[in-house]
């Protein structure tokens, strides 16, 4: 299955009405003083809506993802004019702003930093009239996440493995494709040589393990997908015969998460995590042998999740709606 224009459009019109959408609103904010009590939208003039920060910042990926692969997108004058509102010098630079006060070096540490490398590699690449406008609005604060990106991974001695926000593999992977997409050297070195630090050794991973109750990602797979894109195609199926061997073996990977509550902010997660899964599984087998075991395991297990996963993205509740198509557009795209 891949992802159709009125599939987009549905995806696209979720962030569109979440990204104006203050409340309800899940700050994770550190307070200096009294003068810091205030409102999301006053803090973060962009990134404000969709529930959380890195929510609304890969919202606007999202849409401009949507825009960009599909021209025909009815909501295309509406995009331009959410962007428009939105991105502009005074409003990244009081985002970046946020970023340098004290107190507040782990504020969306690491996967804000990603989706925001994520979001302005994809306006480089959207042929909008207005992208580059709106990605020189960003410069500021895309500068400030790659020096905190180099002072993060340059001391964190051991790699995060949850399923969550802090995993390091899911933050190196966007990071390195960013690094790549401006050739910015120095930054696909730090990349590299921190996930051959973390991941190169590891072999026979307990994958059985997982699901946890609130992941959206998958360690286990997230680590091969980054490696992936580490070692290239002639290094990485012996590393992924040593790392995973036999995936088909491990049912729990394999099989869908059951999700028993969609209105559950926590529990909801595993929606993602079927969404997620079959992005890294997509993405894992086409570096594998064509004519592999574990190369048709990863796709039919990619079908499957994406089946169990793609109902629930346009559901009516905000704990998913404000963030699963993200997911779901990483799922459906094709594999190149």
């Amino acid at each position: 299955m891949q992802l159709t224009v009125d599939q987009a459009s549905a995806f696209a019109a979720l962030p569109l009405r979440s990204l104006r959408h203050e409340y309800p609103n899940h700050i994770m904010h550190v307070l200096n003083g009294p003068h810091d009590v205030m409102s999301p939208r006053a803090m973060h003039p962009v990134f404000y809506g969709c529930y959380d920060w890195h929510s609304a910042v890969h919202g606007y990926w999202l849409l401009a993802r949507c825009a960009r692969l599909y021209p025909s997108l009815p909501q295309q004058e509406a995009i331009t004019v959410l962007f428009d509102e939105h991105f502009t010098a005074d409003n990244m630079q009081q985002e970046c702003a946020y970023f340098q006060t004290p107190g507040r070096s782990s504020f969306e540490r690491p996967y804000g930093f990603a989706w925001i490398m994520a979001l302005a590699q994809e306006l480089d690449v959207w042929q909008h009239p207005k992208a580059q406008m709106w990605l020189a609005a960003m410069e500021p604060l895309t500068s400030e996440i790659r020096e905190r990106v180099f002072s993060y991974f340059t001391k964190l001695s051991y790699p995060i493995r949850v399923g969550t926000h802090y995993n390091s593999a899911f933050a190196l992977k966007l990071i390195l494709d960013f690094a790549r997409h401006r050739g910015d050297v120095e930054l696909e070195e730090l990349v590299v040589s921190a996930s051959r630090r973390y991941y190169q050794d590891d072999t026979n991973y307990p994958a059985h393990y997982e699901p946890g109750g609130d992941e959206f990602l998958s360690a286990a797979l997230t680590e091969a997908l980054l490696m992936s894109d580490v070692l290239g195609g002639d290094v990485f199926p012996g590393w992924f015969a040593k790392y995973l061997p036999a995936p088909g073996n491990i049912p729990r990977l394999m099989t869908p998460a059951d999700v028993s509550d969609h209105s559950d902010p926590k529990i909801a997660h595993l929606n993602g995590l079927n969404l997620s899964r079959a992005w890294c599984m997509k993405r894992i087998a086409r570096h594998l042998p064509k004519d592999g075991e574990a190369t048709a395991v990863l796709f039919a297990a990619a079908q499957r999740h994406i089946d169990a996963g793609l109902p629930n993205v346009v559901s009516g509740e905000y704990a998913g709606e404000h963030w699963l198509a993200t997911f779901a557009m990483l799922a459906l795209e094709p594999v190149h």
